[in-house]
């Protein structure tokens, strides 16, 4: 999806942005994701980013690093868009980020807001305002032959027609996004340098999903 305001460097961005952290969840430049908000500091976080930026950084809680009073964050999240918001009637939003750029965080400031603030980065991920940066170094033949075996080997029906019509950007992205993994691969697709490296590590984790399954199923033999 486009937005309304083309962001093409990190100075357009605030240096502050309010975090959500959520486990499993994958924002990637200008992918979607849609949101169903429905914790009172999360529905405060988007009242007020509606009001600002309307960018909130979506970012995984650390499994790996110490526990604290406050759960450890990853190091590296998305900084994403409200570009569409509706109200259920019950007390909730339905949410849709548009993905904008990765940031580093820098440190979680101390804030008065019932949801965390983090100081931010974005000058590493100078490649993320460049819209399908990288896409012919992407081996798109690679992607979509271990996503039909994937496919097929979990039952998963999929609208090939709109795989074979996006581009490589759109396509690695999503899958990346909608793909099923834990934490630590959904972080290693976010922290990917560039669309060809990201795309790299999809298939490597995918083969090793594949592979981990056959041996399941010899050794259920």
């Amino acid at each position: 999806m486009t937005i309304n305001i083309p962001y093409r460097a990190p100075d357009e961005l605030p240096a502050v942005l309010p975090v959500f952290p959520l486990p499993k969840a994958l924002l990637l430049p200008r992918g979607q994701l849609p949101l169903n908000i429905f914790e009172p500091r999360y529905l405060a976080m988007v009242d007020d980013a509606m009001k600002g930026s309307r960018l909130i950084g979506m970012i995984q809680p650390d499994p790996e690093a110490p526990a604290r009073d406050a759960t450890p964050l990853c190091a590296v999240g998305c900084a994403g868009r409200i570009t569409q918001l509706a109200e259920t009637g019950d007390g909730r939003y339905m949410v849709t980020l548009t993905g904008v750029a990765r940031f580093k965080v820098v440190e979680e400031i101390t804030a008065t807001t019932s949801y965390r603030q983090c100081q931010v980065d974005f000058t590493p991920y100078l490649v993320d305002f460049s819209p399908r940066a990288g896409e012919e170094e992407v081996d798109r033949d690679g992607v979509l032959r271990t996503l039909r075996e994937f496919a097929e080997t979990n039952n998963l029906q999929i609208d090939w027609s709109s795989v074979h019509e996006a581009p490589n950007e759109a396509l690695v992205n999503a899958l990346s996004m909608m793909s099923p993994f834990g934490v630590k691969e959904k972080q290693a697709l976010l922290e990917a340098t560039d669309l060809k490296v990201r795309a790299d590590v999809l298939v490597a984790i995918t083969e090793f999903e594949l592979a981990r399954g056959r041996s399941a199923t010899t050794a259920l033999q």
